[in-house]
């Protein structure tokens, strides 16, 4: 079966870009989500269950599919894992092709990548601050200001919540200051 799936993006708000593309390959259904939110992809959610094996998901282009590369390899897999598969138009995938499998390779090899040079950049980021004498995350809160927390705790006479008016120092500061 040939599903068509459509979802609105800012150069395609209305449709006419991806109808006029998945009617120029005979879809047996088009799927249409009414809104482009990641979050709420509930007809991307239930084609995704229901695919049966030979199903072929059609899309203009990759992006009406995914929100992100993360999430193209997680469609894949699912995709590949109900042994169906995903034809692109204006990028040319087809992964029921072997090349389409050398594509899915590939995207998983670019996110793994892509997550290693964030890392990277993140880790040097940090040794840097460190060289310069910055110390990363929030700032400590100051030691009178601690004291003066768990002497109010243990006075027994002030709530969490006059604690931490007075002090600045919330509940889970307080206790993981108490168990030391």
């Amino acid at each position: 079966m040939r599903i068509g799936y459509m979802r609105p993006y800012q150069d395609d708000l209305d449709y006419k870009q991806q109808t006029s593309l998945l009617h120029s390959i005979p879809c047996d259904t088009i799927i249409v989500e009414d809104h482009a939110s990641a979050k709420r992809r509930t007809n991307l959610t239930h084609m995704m269950e229901n695919l049966k094996p030979g199903d072929t998901i059609i899309v203009s282009k990759l992006f009406a599919l995914a929100d992100s590369t993360r999430h193209l390899v997680e469609l894949l897999e699912m995709v590949d894992a109900k042994k169906a598969a995903i034809y692109s138009i204006m990028e040319g995938i087809n992964t029921s092709q072997s090349e389409g499998y050398l594509f899915s390779s590939v995207v998983r090899h670019l996110v793994d990548f892509q997550s290693d040079v964030i890392s990277e950049k993140t880790k040097r980021g940090l040794f840097e601050a460190k060289q310069k004498g910055n110390n990363p995350g929030r700032p400590r809160k100051t030691d009178e200001n601690i004291k003066k927390a768990i002497m109010m705790y243990e006075s027994k006479k002030y709530s969490l919540a006059e604690i931490k008016d007075q002090t600045g120092i919330s509940k889970t500061t307080l206790y993981r200051y108490l168990e030391n």
